[in-house]
């Protein structure tokens, strides 16, 4: 059996699987039904880990084993897997999610929370800053970052940028607006986001951003957050963002934001 390796890498980040039992899972898929010590040869895998793979391969839902001797494993179909390894990602997702929900009330996130508070005391505030990679991790520290504001919320985007707000930051802006916390939004507004742009305005002040292309945050006056890339031309997880935590920077900011947002069109 001949596989290229860049077939077998994509389905490593597919399945999340490792690579002893990505080749253990092509080989049997070539078979159909076949032996612990076949599967060995055909893939290339040590025959003192393949029965482990095996065993892996079985309870993640890749494979069934066949009652009788030999023991023997059978492969289901590509589409099954799929179904089956979706269903077991929901459930472990559930189950994590629900022990971390139970931490809320727990000693353990309060020594947590102890140990964090009583370090950031030898922490200057200028040292509170750092580097996000990946869009996804961004827009999770922009969410942290608006669930503690306790003023002010200011957020200047792209066109394309808008529209994913309203996805990965509406539940904390909602929250945020209970709070009576300010939320600003500055964006180019257009055919392909205005109805983004006024589900937005339920929560937020939305204002068109025209000539300019942007994308930055600022909350309280203090923390700043700027994305160093294009979103038009940058994969997501090659996005990067700079947090920091500098009320000098982010009111001098804030000051020259003004003097454009009283000039911007407000969207209702």
């Amino acid at each position: 059996m001949i596989v290229k390796e860049e077939f077998l890498s994509r389905l490593r980040k597919i399945f999340d699987l490792n690579l002893y039992e990505v080749r253990v899972w092509t080989a049997l898929l070539s078979r159909g039904v076949s032996t612990a010590g076949e599967l060995s040869s055909i893939s290339d895998v040590p025959r003192s880990r393949t029965y482990d793979i095996l065993e892996s391969l079985e309870k993640k839902g890749f494979i069934v084993m066949k009652l009788g001797k030999p023991i023997k494993f059978v492969a289901l179909k590509p589409g099954e897997v799929v179904e089956r390894v979706k269903r077991n990602l929901v459930k472990d997702a559930e189950d994590k999610s629900k022990r971390l929900e139970k931490l809320k009330g727990d000693e353990v996130l309060s020594e947590l929370t102890n140990l964090f508070t009583e370090g950031v005391k030898y922490v200057e505030p200028s040292d509170l800053s750092g580097s996000l990679r990946g869009r996804q991790n961004i827009y999770n520290h922009l969410d942290m970052m608006v669930r503690d504001a306790e003023k002010t919320v200011t957020i200047v985007t792209t066109a394309e940028g808008l529209n994913r707000k309203l996805e990965a930051l509406m539940p904390s802006f909602e929250k945020a607006r209970k709070r009576r916390i300010t939320i600003r939004i500055a964006a180019p507004i257009n055919q392909t986001n205005v109805r983004i742009a006024k589900e937005l305005a339920k929560v937020a002040e939305v204002r068109n951003l025209e000539g300019m292309k942007a994308r930055f945050s600022i909350v309280d006056s203090n923390q700043v957050m700027f994305m160093l890339l294009d979103d038009e031309t940058t994969h997501p997880n090659y996005d990067i963002g700079v947090w920091i935590n500098t009320p000098f920077f982010a009111r001098t900011l804030e000051q020259l934001f003004e003097l454009a947002w009283q000039k911007m069109k407000q969207v209702r």
